[in-house]
């Protein structure tokens, strides 16, 4: 007997197609960015192919490393990426992942942006930062008309462009922000960072900044203290004369995740910054970058969970245990159908805040329930990550713990999104800001979730206690995260009762909404229909 004869294993997923995503495309063509299919499967058969697959481990064994200075002890501040890195970027930057919607007037044009960044970044999350924050700069640089005329189009350019250049001479521009410091964290307010301004129109800028990702970006925009106030300004790593700005990388961060990306500590000594917006609004011009990259999050973290489940599916499959296949056996059936709900809830609603992106510049109740759903969203989905990946990775068992399986990869990943532009308490608080600050908010939520009353009872019934909570403000901030987390679960509960395959639906409002379920992945009631639900990770 040959001792290391292999069986029972199951075979490679790659290739796979990302895009068999039923979720993904109904919501792409119910959004309005169905005209973006032939190009949302093509990419998604790039992203899970077997090179794409190839780059996003490269790029993650072989993480960046800081140069902070030349062979001749010159300066430099470089970060050195593998070339798997670049390739990911330029496929990334090749579709319109980053700037290119704002250049766009087509209807649904954020709609189609978030279903390829869904789809590509299956092949590494890591990269998909710079991307984040490149298209994430152009609402809020707008507030410095000048500046965005000259870098828009080049921060929407279609052509990857890597190295410290002179911006304007480029093909194309990454984009970065630089906000947190070591004493402050998300409460950017207690920033010490320093603006003077300078007889030409510049400040100078000093100070230090605690997590900047991406730092070889062609540009960041970043909170200081000017005479006016805490203030937002746009710094270049070049200057126009073709210098390189002083912006010190003291360090890259030894991260639990996210391992192809840099994210670094910087010093500003005396570097040139220009003002984008007024004095004293840094706050408010920022937080236009903000919220686009929360809706990123939400991508994220909802592109991680479709990964584990099509894993965990794949992997039952064609794994045999105790005489038939490990998806026959009915509690890992519960299990997979499970994971299968969370992925498909946080994929509608992730397409819903992404059509609500593209309408709220025309249409005011789609801007106040963006306002209000993309900060509950990010608080929920991202908050439901590691718990989905942790339960995607056992489905594998010990396979899965290895690091060859990519399930830990997933795991360390999925906690970013969580953290990342506000941790689970800024999410919920700020859902409250929301909701005193423009109650119209409100308003506009619960016209949305009226739109699935008397679909489903328990739906319904979740719908009025959202309201009860709702009435009493009293202790409203100790009970945030069950407030939000009650919201959240409605506005998914209702895009599903519309729009989602009823046994989804029908699964998510008994367990979710009703109450019956356990607090583990796996606890679903007996009568769901986890045929039809596990056949929606199927792949290949």
């Amino acid at each position: 007997m040959h001792t290391h004869d292999v069986f029972n294993q199951v075979p490679d997923l790659v290739p796979f197609d990302v895009s068999r995503n039923p979720a993904l495309l109904e919501g792409l063509h119910r959004e309005g960015g169905g005209w973006a299919e032939p190009e949302v499967r093509a990419l998604g058969l790039r992203a899970g192919g077997a090179e794409a697959q190839e780059w996003g481990r490269l790029a993650n064994d072989y993480p960046p490393v800081l140069r902070t200075h030349d062979r001749y002890g010159n300066r430099i501040d470089e970060v050195e990426f593998h070339p798997a890195w670049h390739q990911l970027m330029a496929v990334a930057v090749e579709h319109g992942l980053h700037g290119s919607p704002w250049l766009d007037d087509r209807p649904g044009t954020h709609v189609a942006r978030a279903a390829k960044f869904y789809t590509w970044g299956v092949a590494d999350a890591g990269h998909m930062c710079p991307i984040s924050m490149t298209y994430a700069v152009i609402p809020a640089l707008r507030h410095n008309p000048e500046l965005a005329a000259r870098f828009e189009p080049l921060l929407g350019s279609r052509s990857y462009d890597f190295g410290l250049r002179e911006p304007s001479g480029k093909a194309g521009l990454i984009a970065g922000m630089s906000m947190t410091e070591k004493q402050g964290g998300s409460d950017v307010r207690a920033n010490t960072t320093t603006a003077t301004p300078q007889p030409d129109g510049a400040y100078r800028i000093v100070g230090h900044k605690w997590f900047t990702s991406a730092p070889m970006s062609d540009m960041f925009l970043t909170l200081a203290e000017a005479p006016g106030g805490l203030s937002c300004f746009l710094l270049p790593r070049v200057l126009p004369d073709g210098t390189r700005n002083p912006i010190r990388i003291q360090r890259l961060k030894d991260k639990l995740g996210n391992k192809s990306n840099a994210s670094s500590e910087i010093e500003y000594e005396n570097a040139t910054g220009w003002l984008v917006g007024a004095e004293g609004a840094g706050v408010k011009t920022i937080i236009e970058m903000v919220n686009m990259t929360r809706l990123d999050c939400v991508i994220g973290s909802a592109t991680g969970m479709r990964v584990g489940a099509v894993h965990a599916v794949h992997h039952a499959r064609h794994r045999q245990t105790f005489g038939k296949p490990l998806i026959d056996h009915p509690a890992m059936r519960n299990v997979l159908a499970d994971l299968v709900i969370e992925s498909d809830a946080a994929t509608t609603v992730m397409l819903r805040l992404a059509g609500a992106t593209d309408r709220a510049g025309a249409d005011p109740g789609e801007a106040a329930l963006r306002r209000i759903a993309l900060a509950i969203t990010k608080y929920w989905v991202c908050k439901r990550a590691p718990a989905h990946a942790a339960e995607a990775l056992e489905c594998l068992g010990g396979n899965g713990y290895a690091e060859e399986s990519g399930m830990p990869r997933l795991y360390r990943e999925a906690p970013l999104m969580s953290i990342w532009e506000g941790s689970g308490n800024v999410a919920a608080l700020d859902a409250l800001r929301a909701m005193a600050r423009q109650p119209e908010s409100v308003e506009a939520y619960f016209a949305e979730v009226a739109l699935a009353r008397g679909a489903d009872p328990r739906l319904d019934d979740a719908i009025d206690r959202v309201g009860k909570e709702l009435t009493d403000f009293s202790d409203i901030e100790y009970r945030a995260r069950r407030v939000i987390e009650l919201m959240a679960l409605v506005l998914q509960g209702a895009q599903l009762v519309r729009h989602g395959h009823s046994a989804v639906a029908d699964a998510f409002c008994a367990t979710r909404l009703g109450g019956d379920w356990g607090i583990a992945f796996g606890t679903l009631p007996v009568g769901v229909d986890t045929t039809s639900i596990i056949e929606r990770a199927f792949v290949s």
